[in-house]
C-alpha cells in the first residue's frame, strides 16, 4: 500500500488499538469506519475520528484482514541466525512513517548469545518523548523472539546518540522525503 493509498474499512469487532504517537490504548468500537493508511510488517494504522490508530497484527481479523505470519526455517546448526534477527527487525514499522526500524536507524546494535539463546538489541526512537516507544519495544522483542532458537530478547532503549535523520538509510530518505 502506497502512501496515497487509502481504504475504508468497518470494523468487524471491537478492536484494540495505541493512539499515534502518544500511545494511549484505545477500543475502535465494533461496526465503525476506519480509513486504512499503512499496512506494513503485519500491523495497521488507521484513522478514526480523525485520530491516527495503530492497530497491532494480532487484531488483524477485527479490520476484516489476514495477520501476517513471519516463518523462518531452523537453522540446521541449532543456532541463531543473525540474518533471520535482521530480517524480523526490519519487519517492525514506525506507525507514521511508512518505514522499518532498521531503515530508519532506529536499531542501533545486536548481539547474539549463542550458548544463552539470547538476542540483546540497543535501539531509540525518533523522538525520546515518543508514547509509542514502549509499543515498538513490544513489537521488536515479540518478532525476535519469532526466529528460530532464540529463547530471550532483551531491548535496552537508548537516546545516546540522538537519532536524527542521517541515520536513515538512502532508501528511506528517498521513501519519506528527506534526502537533502
Amino acid at each position: 500500500m502506497s502512501a496515497q493509498e487509502r481504504t475504508l474499512l468497518t470494523t468487524r469487532r471491537d478492536c484494540p488499538g495505541r493512539l499515534v504517537p502518544v500511545g494511549t490504548p484505545v477500543t475502535i468500537p465494533a461496526h465503525s469506519f476506519v480509513t486504512l493508511t499503512q499496512a506494513l510488517g503485519g500491523n495497521y494504522t488507521v484513522i478514526h475520528e480523525g485520530n491516527m490508530v495503530r492497530v497491532d497484527g494480532t487484531d488483524a481479523d477485527a479490520l476484516g484482514l489476514e495477520p501476517q505470519v513471519l516463518e523462518f526455517t531452523p537453522p540446521t546448526d541449532g543456532r541463531i541466525s543473525e540474518e533471520q534477527v535482521w530480517e524480523a527487525l526490519g519487519t517492525v514499522y514506525d506507525p507514521e512513517v511508512p518505514v522499518d526500524l532498521v531503515s530508519l536507524g532506529l536499531i542501533y546494535a545486536m548481539e547474539v548469545d549463542q550458548d544463552a539463546g539470547t538476542v540483546s538489541i540497543r535501539m531509540t526512537l525518533t523522538a525520546p518523548g515518543c508514547g509509542m516507544g514502549p509499543v515498538l519495544v513490544g513489537d521488536v522483542e515479540y518478532r525476535v523472539a519469532q526466529v528460530p532458537n532464540v529463547r530471550q530478547v532483551k531491548v535496552e532503549l537508548v537516546f545516546d546518540p540522538p537519532w536524527s535523520r542521517d541515520m536513515m538509510s538512502e532508501e528511506a530518505q528517498l521513501e519519506t522525503g528527506m534526502f537533502y
